[in-house]
């Protein structure tokens, strides 16, 4: 049967590398796993892959290192995405492409697969009750970055009366793009609801004027740390600022993911402190979320 060229992705959209593997993420679409587990640091997928047995591989490509091995015989990738939500949405749609594209014809499948896929980050909490070393789970998250307003159908997965009811507290800047709210996949809050700390996440599109740190350059405004920290909507507060959480929770509900971030808080904002050895509680939520994923049933 010939397929309609209109029906084909071009190759300048998808790229394919030679071995077969997406352009940037260099993963082929036989060694993904239905359970996908994202750290910005390149670093920390060798410390989550220590805990897999039966590694298939280990490619590395700029910032994006990627393991795929079992856990307790549940199979999963670990993925390194780099700092900054233009990373995710490079790595967000390259693994739906892996998982929906079959890359022989440039078709997309009939059948669509759903991937479970967990954020495992470290963030800085702006509420005086979220102790240092505790366990976030974003539930809803803040896109404070514009990437989601790029895509047609944003408010389609969007929350808008919170976006409206955030940008009149805040005295929102007219020169930043607008601010989304998408809440993270049903089945993964469900997972980490007994675990966690419950959050509403900011994710910033920096990591000193976006997050209100002043070195040299003042802000455009001045105050939005108290904004940030007072506002209030629906029952929810803002507890934490983080980097990709957003567009990761976006991109999968466009693309019918199960997706979520989980934190480590590692800095106090209201209080001024940080743990600058952050590390065993980082390798104590890396085995909270082995845990917790290996229960998803693989398809």
């Amino acid at each position: 049967m010939q397929i309609s060229e209109e029906k084909r992705i071009a190759e300048s959209e998808l790229i394919i590398n030679d071995d077969g593997s997406v352009f940037h993420i260099h993963v082929r679409p036989e060694e993904l796993a239905d359970n996908v587990i994202l750290v910005g640091d390149p670093g920390r997928v060798d410390m989550v892959a220590e805990y897999l047995e039966d590694k298939e591989f280990r490619h590395q490509s700029r910032e994006f290192v990627s393991v795929t091995g079992r856990y307790r015989g549940t199979r999963m990738t670990v993925l390194s995405t780099g700092i900054g939500t233009d990373n995710i949405d490079i790595v967000m749609n390259e693994l739906d492409a892996l998982a929906n594209i079959d890359f022989s014809t440039r078709l997309v499948r009939p059948h669509r697969r759903t991937l479970n896929i967990l954020r495992i980050g470290t963030s800085g909490a702006i509420q005086p009750d979220i102790p240092l070393g505790g366990f976030v789970f974003s539930h809803i998250s803040i896109g404070c970055d514009g990437l989601l307003n790029w895509y047609a159908g944003r408010d389609e997965v969007s929350m808008p009366d919170y976006e409206e009811a955030f940008k009149r507290h805040v005295g929102w800047n007219r020169h930043l793009p607008d601010p989304y709210f998408v809440r993270a996949g049903k089945a993964m809050s469900e997972l980490f609801s007994d675990c966690t700390l419950p959050g509403m996440t900011i994710s910033a599109s920096g990591f000193y004027g976006p997050q209100g740190r002043v070195l040299r350059m003042p802000l455009a405004m001045p105050d939005m740390l108290a904004k940030f920290e007072s506002f209030s909507y629906g029952g929810h507060r803002i507890t934490n600022f983080e980097m990709e959480g957003s567009a990761i929770a976006g991109i999968a509900a466009h693309l019918g993911h199960n997706a979520g971030t989980v934190c480590a808080i590692i800095a106090h904002r209201y209080r001024k402190s940080s743990n600058p050895d952050y590390k065993p509680v980082v390798r104590s939520l890396i085995e909270l979320c082995l845990d917790r994923l290996s229960a998803c049933p693989e398809r």
